[in-house]
């Protein structure tokens, strides 16, 4: 097992969660997202958002390393939002706000490990289908959503792995140390992914 888990990896075990149907469990996971930015307002309610989100991942059989290397990414950009909150408003906030958000993170990473991306388009294609009579292309809708939900994962590992690359070379406060390799390295991903999807026919 790599340490960084590719785009569109998928953990194929047979479990109720993985059976759901693509459109529930991306309706459960607006509904929990909202549900947590309404209610999680104090420390104990976003702690609880968060363990109520990991605890489904050893019902789903995911294994302990896929989850760690796909959640531990988002921890050094939620530290410093967490920091900024901290030094702008109290700790209180500071803490609820990094749960919450990271409980919608785990929440939305479990979707991607438990649901093909051929799933997902076919929800996303069959929710836009009305919108297909008024000319809207839904196919290129529904793949581009598709994508992002799997480059989310994807994108925060190369922030990481910069992260540490930056610190290598001694230059751990450098903005333009971090910056510039990210962008270049997603621009390069878009076009070897626009080059793929091209050769598909994706697009004609």
């Amino acid at each position: 097992m790599p340490q960084n888990i590719p785009l569109g990896f998928y953990v194929d075990a047979d479990t109720f969660i993985h059976r759901l149907p693509a459109w529930v469990k991306f309706v459960v996971l607006i509904a929990f997202i909202i549900s947590t930015t309404i209610f999680a307002k104090t420390i104990p309610v976003a702690v609880g958002c968060a363990v109520v989100a990991l605890a489904v991942y050893p019902l789903a059989r995911i294994p302990a390393r896929v989850a760690w290397n796909q959640l531990y990414p988002p921890l050094y950009l939620l530290v410093a939002l967490a920091a900024l909150q901290w030094w702008q408003q109290d700790l209180e906030t500071a803490v609820t706000t990094f749960f919450s958000i990271y409980a919608a993170i785990v929440a939305a990473v479990l979707l991607t490990l438990t649901t093909k991306v051929s799933e997902m388009m076919e929800s996303f294609e069959k929710a836009l289908a009305p919108l297909g009579k008024l000319g809207l292309p839904v196919e290129n809708i529904s793949l581009a959503m598709s994508l992002t939900i799997r480059l989310l994962p994807l994108m925060l590992g190369t922030v990481q792995e910069v992260m540490d690359a930056r610190k290598a070379r001694g230059a751990g406060t450098s903005l333009l140390a971090f910056g510039t390799p990210v962008v270049i390295r997603s621009i390069r991903r878009a076009r070897a992914m626009g080059e793929a999807l091209q050769a598909r026919g994706v697009g004609d």
